[in-house]
C-alpha cells in the first residue's frame, strides 16, 4: 500500500502547483483595476509599444533596425554592428551606442542583452507599469514560476507512477488500476498548461489587459516607409523585417563565432 502514499503527494503536489498558478493568474487579471494607474497623457511611442509587445529585447531589436535604417548603424549580416554616427537621437540610441563600447564596434546578442538591460529600458517600463499598461516584473516572474511549478508537478506526477509501477512485490494485475490513478493528477497539472497556454498565447506577457487592448487597437502595420517598418518590428519583432539579410543579422548572426575584422563587420 505503499503506492498511497506516494499517490497522496502527487495529488498534493499538483493541486498546489494549479491553484497557485490560477490564483497568480486571477490576481494578475485584476492588478491594473486595483493599482492607482497614471495614465498616460500622450499616444504610445514606438519603443513603448515595442515593451508591451515583447519587452526589453524587443525595444533593442527596435533601436537596433531604426538607427540601421537612418545610416548610423550598420548591421552585418554575420552578426556584427559598425557605429556610423555616433551622435544617438534618443536616450535608446545612446545606451545602445554605449553597449557597442568604444571601438565603435561589438557583435549584436551583447548589444541586444545590454541595451535591454539598461537603466533607461527599466525608465521606460515603470512608466508603462505605473500607467497600468505592463505587468509589473514581479508578478510576472510570479506567474512564470507559477508554471514551471506546475510543469515540475507534471513531471513529478510521472516520476511517482514509475516508481510505484518498479517497486518490488507489485502485483503486474493491479499495476494498470494503480497507474491510472496517477494519470488523474496528471491530467489536471497537463490540463492547467494548457489552459494557461490557451489563455495568453494571443497575448503578450508584458502588457496588462489595458496594455492589450491598446496594442489590438493599432492598425496593421504594412511594409513600405520607414515609419511603417519600424511600427512592424515593434508589434511583431524582428520577423517582420523584409530584408532578409538584416533579418539574418538580428535572428542568426548572434549565434556565428567567426572572428571578423572592422572592415569585414561593417560589410551588409
Amino acid at each position: 500500500m505503499l503506492w498511497v502514499f506516494f499517490l497522496l503527494a502527487a495529488w498534493g503536489v499538483a493541486a498546489v502547483a494549479c491553484i497557485r498558478l490560477c490564483l497568480l493568474t486571477a490576481g494578475a487579471a485584476l492588478l491594473p483595476a486595483d493599482a492607482p494607474g497614471k495614465p498616460l497623457s500622450r499616444e504610445l511611442s514606438l519603443y513603448e509599444t515595442a515593451f508591451l509587445a515583447g519587452g526589453p529585447h524587443r525595444v533593442a531589436d527596435l533601436a537596433l533596425v531604426s538607427m540601421h535604417l537612418r545610416r548610423r548603424l550598420l548591421l552585418a549580416h554575420t552578426g556584427w554592428a559598425t557605429v556610423v554616427d555616433p551622435e544617438g537621437r534618443d536616450e535608446v540610441e545612446r545606451t545602445v551606442i554605449w553597449a557597442i563600447g568604444p571601438e565603435g564596434q561589438s557583435r549584436i546578442a551583447p548589444i541586444r542583452a545590454a541595451a535591454a538591460a539598461a537603466d533607461t529600458v527599466r525608465a521606460l517600463a515603470d512608466r508603462l507599469v505605473a500607467a497600468g499598461l505592463a505587468v509589473p516584473h514581479g508578478t510576472r516572474t510570479a506567474l512564470e514560476s507559477a508554471v514551471r511549478g506546475v510543469r515540475g508537478a507534471a513531471v513529478l506526477v510521472v516520476v511517482l507512477a514509475a516508481v510505484t509501477a518498479l517497486m518490488p512485490g507489485q502485483d503486474t494485475g493491479d499495476a494498470g488500476p494503480v497507474l491510472a490513478w496517477f494519470g488523474l493528477p496528471l491530467v489536471l497539472t497537463l490540463g492547467c498548461l494548457a489552459i494557461a497556454r490557451v489563455e495568453n498565447q494571443p497575448y503578450s506577457p508584458w502588457a496588462s489587459p489595458s496594455g492589450q487592448r491598446w496594442l489590438d487597437s493599432l492598425p496593421a502595420p504594412v511594409h513600405g516607409p520607414d515609419r511603417d517598418v519600424l511600427a512592424a518590428v515593434a508589434v511583431r519583432g524582428v520577423a517582420a523585417v523584409g530584408d532578409p539579410r538584416l533579418r539574418a543579422a538580428l535572428l542568426d548572426g548572434g549565434r556565428t563565432v567567426r572572428p571578423l575584422g572592422r572592415a569585414s563587420g561593417a560589410e551588409i
